[in-house]
């Protein structure tokens, strides 16, 4: 089941002024390392959790379908379900009608359910004969993130500000403060 990004975020859930601001520097050049951190601080989240925080659009394969009705899409959340589609042994492409299956966006893994009478379609091609596009993300632009997270974010950006090194002699090495994975804690996904 590979997940492939075909489309990023247009944005970062915090823009260098505002991590500029946090971190009080007053001056331009660190700008490209500060967004490098907000960038990287913003991967570090999503893979921690499972979810994307500004909208992205990705692509789920499958080698087959699986035997329920129900197919679960494990990275969140999702805004919207554009296109499942089959392919053929000679790679051509079927596209499964929207009419054929309901998308529940509001499950945490977000659902797509097959309708009633409605089979799957049996793909050709023996290796990811199944794609699933979609949209995941909490919205477009920074504001759209929650709180939390935002601030999640600026004390990571500031932790790898202040810690440039990857271990320090003498001191204890701390790869996410406490407070980051507190402020995380309520949005990840327990899975049993």
């Amino acid at each position: 089941m590979p997940f492939v990004l075909t489309s990023g975020p247009l944005a970062e859930p915090l823009s260098v002024t505002e991590a500029k601001a946090y971190l009080r520097v007053d001056h331009a050049d660190e700008d490209t390392l500060i967004a490098s951190l907000v960038t990287a601080a913003r991967l570090h989240t999503e893979v921690a959790l499972g979810r994307r925080l500004i909208t992205q659009d990705w692509s789920l394969f499958f080698d087959a379908w699986p035997h329920s009705k129900i197919v679960e899409i494990d990275l969140g959340p999702i805004q919207a379900v554009t296109q499942i589609s089959t392919f053929a042994e000679d790679a051509t492409e079927t596209i499964f009608g929207s009419e054929n299956y309901f998308a529940d966006l509001v499950s945490d893994p977000a659902r797509i359910v097959r309708n009633g009478g409605a089979t799957w379609p049996a793909p050709g091609r023996q290796i990811n004969g199944v794609k699933i596009t979609f949209t995941a993300g909490y919205g477009d632009a920074a504001g759209d993130v929650p709180e939390p997270l935002r601030q999640a974010l600026l004390l990571l950006v500031a932790h790898w500000y202040e810690r440039r090194e990857p271990v320090v002699l003498g001191e204890t090495a701390i790869q996410v403060p406490e407070t980051v994975q507190s402020l995380l804690l309520p949005y990840r996904r327990v899975r049993l």
